[in-house]
């Protein structure tokens, strides 16, 4: 595994490529998600799930007819939120921030964001403008590298002990990371009309 640089920029590493986009899924977060894998990453974590993806010529090009598929199904009322996976999306900003904006700028704060990456919060606090900008347009982070030494399959969310989801907007708050909490689910309402017994 590598240690970030401050060489290791979006502007001059990525391709906007994107490795796959799976609509609809479960996994890469909580409730249903649409789940976008941008192409290029440097960490180069052993036991990587993703190793194909860290070529940033890995894919196809991100296309507007890409993103406006993405948004189109982001809108569904049954979709969460969109899921930035990689790769490395803090080293593919501008992917990322285009269907960021247009997330916010054509559904609000209706749909949640969550990405996974090498960095850690605190690294990317003082990092490039554009982390800065897309650290500030996620809810929920699960940060630091995959470390195969610290492997743990009953993590939700991530794969290794040292990775920590937060709740990006808490932690932007108080400088430092705060842990997310899953949504509470209400109960289902009873229906007056409901009785017990005989």
């Amino acid at each position: 595994m590598r240690e970030p640089q401050p060489d290791w920029l979006s502007s001059r590493l990525s391709r906007d490529h994107v490795a796959d986009y799976k609509p609809f899924v479960f996994v890469d977060g909580e409730g249903v998600r649409c789940s976008l894998y941008v192409s290029g990453c440097l960490f180069a974590c052993e036991g990587c799930f993703n190793e194909a993806a860290w070529s940033f010529r890995y894919g196809r090009p991100c296309t507007g007819d890409l993103e406006d598929q993405i948004l189109a199904d982001l809108a569904h009322e049954s979709v969460q939120g969109l899921s930035l996976l990689g790769g490395e999306p803090f080293l593919n900003t501008g992917v990322c921030l285009r269907v960021t904006r247009r997330l916010r700028a054509e559904l609000g704060q209706t749909k949640d964001v969550w990405a996974w990456s090498g960095y850690t919060f605190d690294q990317l606090l003082t990092a490039s403008a554009d982390k800065v900008e897309l650290l500030g347009m996620l809810d929920v982070l699960v940060d630091g590298p995959f470390r195969l030494s610290e492997r743990d399959l009953t993590l939700p969310f991530r794969g290794s002990r040292n990775q920590r989801v937060l709740d990006v907007p808490a932690s932007l708050r108080v400088g430092r990371g705060v842990g997310w909490q899953p949504r509470a689910v209400p109960a289902p309402a009873l229906s007056p009309n409901l009785t017990c017994g005989p």
